[in-house]
């Protein structure tokens, strides 16, 4: 195989469907740019009934039951890995903070180090803990030993979306989808993020 054959795994949690509509925008571009994904969900940790009494928590649980569950597997398959969370209280939900938390023996195999790394978040408010949910990921990936590759300011979408960290949506609980702008940020950020896998595969291999 090609080494620039890259894999991505975009591995998300979201409750209403903001996150996984940066999802979904993230998965499509790094597929259009020349990537094999696998888009992810992580397992839900709220009991049944704290879903069903939120009908818009309930409606995207319907309506997303298709979507495979992540495994280790998927992290160990992808070159490129994109991490997406609601923010809870400036953190990244416990939901997929239950999935990092098992991914230790990847860790201590050594599997998950030189895979590119990035991430993005949706809040219910404007300065919700957009910056410090996306950093605190970021703590992970060093741990991993990942290349994290943030959007920066590399792309004009990025003056108008306003975060160098990584795509960030205010989702005012729920009720605001995302835009255009947020949805072409985060296809940027995975177009990014793939090219800079592929460049980083081909130069490791050269090596």
């Amino acid at each position: 195989m090609d080494v620039t054959d890259l894999k991505t795994a975009v591995i998300y949690y979201s409750a209403t469907g903001s996150t996984y509509a940066l999802a979904q925008a993230a998965a499509k571009a790094a597929e259009h740019a020349g990537s094999e994904v696998r888009l992810r969900k992580v397992h839900e940790l709220a009991p049944e009934e704290a879903v069903a009494s939120n009908e818009g928590w309930a409606t995207h649980a319907r309506q997303t039951q298709d979507v495979p569950e992540a495994s280790l597997d998927d992290l160990e398959w992808a070159d490129v890995v994109i991490l997406g969370s609601p923010t809870r209280y400036g953190l990244p939900t416990a939901q997929l903070k239950q999935f990092i938390d098992t991914t230790g023996p990847l860790w201590a195999a050594g599997k998950l180090v030189n895979k590119v790394a990035t991430s993005f978040t949706s809040a219910g408010t404007a300065h919700g803990g957009q910056e410090t949910t996306i950093t605190a990921l970021n703590n992970t990936f060093y741990h991993w030993g990942c290349i994290i590759v943030p959007p920066g300011y590399a792309d004009q979408i990025q003056f108008r979306a306003g975060n160098p960290y990584g795509t960030s949506h205010v989702s005012q609980n729920g009720a605001n989808p995302p835009g255009d702008v947020e949805l072409e940020a985060v296809s940027f950020q995975a177009r990014r993020a793939v090219e800079i896998g592929k460049a980083l595969k081909t130069g490791l291999a050269a090596a």
